[in-house]
């Protein structure tokens, strides 16, 4: 197979994972369940992902690759720094919001291994973070670059991810993201 086909049939795969944890659960659903939603044999996803956590990692990964390249784009105009770290922070809260990043934190939730939260931790927030240092070093504060990055990151997201995992806030408007931004800001700027 193409390697561009591949691609393709993995996306719908992939979506047709996403459709079945968001209707039933990361433990509630199989290798062949999906499979067969995805009207593909349940021996081509047992050797492209391995097993479900094969499965769901890769969704991370992928998700977490979109992200980035998503970041990236929103980092290459020249700007002023404020501006930038605006505009990333929207791509950035705007994804973390999104249905299927939400999906994926609850599968991970379900995963009693702890592998796929693993999985998360280091393609999301590892590689993600850094990216936001460069901008962050620009605000000036009176605290390390690192301390005010974990400070801003903490207030960007706040509760807000969790709530959405546990169902009790819808996505959030594109104004409130821009307020949480402005927020966020706001804060590390008033750090001593």
């Amino acid at each position: 197979m193409k390697r561009e086909n591949k691609d393709a049939r993995m996306a719908e795969i992939e979506a047709a994972a996403y459709a079945l944890l968001a209707k039933f659960g990361y433990e509630n659903i199989s290798m062949l369940k999906i499979a067969k939603a995805a009207k593909a044999s349940n021996e081509t996803l047992y050797n492209w992902y391995g097993d479900k956590k094969g499965l769901f990692a890769a969704m991370i990964r992928r998700n977490a690759s979109a992200t980035l390249s998503a970041l990236d784009d929103s980092m290459l105009h020249q700007d002023v720094p404020e501006v930038v770290l605006k505009r990333a922070s929207k791509t950035l809260l705007t994804m973390l919001m999104s249905t299927n990043a939400i999906a994926l934190n609850k599968a991970a939730a379900g995963d009693a291994t702890g592998e796929l939260g693993q999985v998360l931790n280091e393609e999301g927030r590892r590689k993600v973070a850094p990216k936001f240092l460069p901008l962050i070093e620009h605000l000036n504060t009176a605290r390390p670059a690192a301390d005010t990055l974990e400070i801003y990151l903490s207030v960007l997201i706040g509760d807000w991810q969790i709530k959405r995992v546990i169902g009790v806030m819808t996505a959030p408007e594109s104004t409130e993201i821009d307020a949480r931004i402005e927020r966020a800001i706001r804060v590390v700027q008033n750090l001593s």
